[in-house]
């Protein structure tokens, strides 16, 4: 049965090219993961603030490594497209950006992020969300971009509304995490906001 219109983006449009190095403009560099990443990223998931407001755990760096492998195929097939986020000068890794459940022909996909420990409270999720958005929707031709989180976690919050995701409802019990049933907002960009 045909569809009725066309799709918004084609297959191939991230697999085609390789994935990208997005500068912020102001200091971060958003960069496809490395092998050499997974020491530093398990040490973030051992961390309980990422425990209370993720469904994943590491239990060892080779696990990590997996997740590393993972991220890029999911490139090639264009159902993910993950970024590790660090310092443009120290090279540092200071957090993770990502496109999630990615939907090409309906121009859609869900942004997700976190920061590390030490990074946490000096905008490194809003700088990267900012560039990672500006790449979606103005350059890669996204239509629209999701932000969920737990409802409760207000720091998360602050980063959809300071990137322009504007809260459009809550998702009554819609993720399972370790302490139980979470009520997730649900924010959300399109192109030309």
């Amino acid at each position: 049965m045909p569809f009725l219109t066309s799709p918004v983006l084609t297959a191939g449009a991230l697999a085609r090219r390789p994935q990208p190095t997005l500068a912020t403009g102001d200091g971060l560099l958003l960069r496809p993961w490395r092998a050499a990443d997974a020491p530093a990223v398990y040490e973030v998931f051992q961390d309980p603030v990422m425990h209370q407001w993720h469904a994943r755990a590491a239990d060892s760096e080779e696990e990590v490594a997996g997740w590393i492998g993972d991220w890029h195929r999911a490139w090639e097939e264009e159902r993910e497209a993950q970024w590790a986020v660090t310092d443009a000068d120290s090279g540092s890794l200071l957090g993770r950006v990502a496109l999630r459940e990615i939907r090409l022909d309906d121009g859609m996909a869900e942004v997700a992020y976190w920061t590390v420990p030490a990074a946490r409270g000096r905008g490194i999720a809003v700088r990267a969300t900012t560039a990672l958005s500006r790449w979606a929707l103005d350059e890669t031709g996204f239509h629209r971009l999701e932000l969920l989180h737990a409802v409760r976690n207000e720091a998360s919050c602050h980063v959809a509304t300071r990137t322009g995701f504007p809260l459009e409802g809550t998702k009554r019990s819609a993720v399972l995490h370790a302490d139980g049933w979470h009520d997730m907002h649900l924010h959300a960009r399109v192109r030309g906001d």
